[in-house]
């Protein structure tokens, strides 16, 4: 898994990949999460705090109105919760012990290699999409005042609320489906072989039009369920995240061709 000298790894070839075959990789993600729970829930652990930070910064500022499209964006940072687990199961899979201190130290040596240049890919697209639900927010409301907690009913469901929701959801949706595209195989495959992330991004994109039918519910899937585990409170996420980052991992082992 270290860095070598000896140029990239060949590309592995794209397999067909069949709608059965999510619901395979969701009970091996839950197999894995089962057989490793402690790992599972120490990588989530920081997806969790970061969405509980921000519910109390705009809590305190009186904004809660923002955890909107900030949870609409919030599962495009998704991947980088998942990187660890994906050693996880690459361990598993190959009956290699898990040891606190080498698993870490493979995520920690990633610095070196491809995921940093890639998770920049992912912050810039999350930043943009927070810019774009600014610009939407005054578009469709205008110069109208943020209200307490209590208002936030009434600014979404009255006047141009739910056409705001609407085209929001259309767009973020829109920046997900790119997201996703470039990540879905792109982020195992960086920490699997030695290639640059550009290459990365290009064949997940790749594989995603070779399985359209099946990424599109793959990835709407992951939305639905990362969305359900934010409820409440984002604690649902304890479970959620590790099954669909150790799922993940075994649908790009079922996607490309070792």
């Amino acid at each position: 898994m270290d860095a070598t000298d000896r140029g990239p790894d060949p590309l592995p070839e794209i397999r067909q990949v069949e709608l059965s075959d999510i619901g395979v990789v969701l009970r091996r993600g839950l197999r894995d999460f089962l057989r490793a729970p402690l790992y599972g829930i120490f990588f989530s652990a920081v997806y969790v705090a970061g969405g509980l930070i921000l519910w109390k910064v705009y809590g305190v500022a009186g904004q809660q109105w923002w955890l909107a499209p900030v949870a609409v964006g919030f599962p495009l940072l998704g991947p980088f919760a998942a990187v660890g687990l994906y050693e996880v199961s690459r361990r598993l899979e190959k009956g290699i012990p898990l040891r606190w201190t080498e698993i870490l130290g493979v995520v920690f040596a990633q610095k070196d290699r491809q995921i940093p240049a890639i998770a920049a890919v992912i912050i810039v697209h999350f930043l943009f999409w927070v810019f774009v639900a600014h610009a939407l927010f005054a578009l469709f409301m205008g110069l109208r005042a943020f209200g307490p907690a209590s208002d936030m009913a009434s600014l979404f469901l009255d006047g141009n609320g739910p056409l705001m929701l609407a085209v929001g959801s259309v767009i973020g949706a829109g920046f997900a489906g790119v997201l996703f595209a470039t990540t879905v195989v792109g982020l195992p495959l960086l920490l699997d072989k030695e290639i640059d992330f550009v290459t990365a991004m290009i064949h997940s994109v790749k594989t995603v039009l070779a399985n359209p039918l099946v990424m599109v519910v793959w990835g709407g899937l992951i939305a639905v369920l990362l969305f359900v585990g934010m409820v409440p409170w984002f604690l649902g996420l304890f479970a959620v995240l590790p099954v669909l980052g150790h799922a993940s991992w075994h649908m790009y082992r079922k996607a490309l061709e070792d």
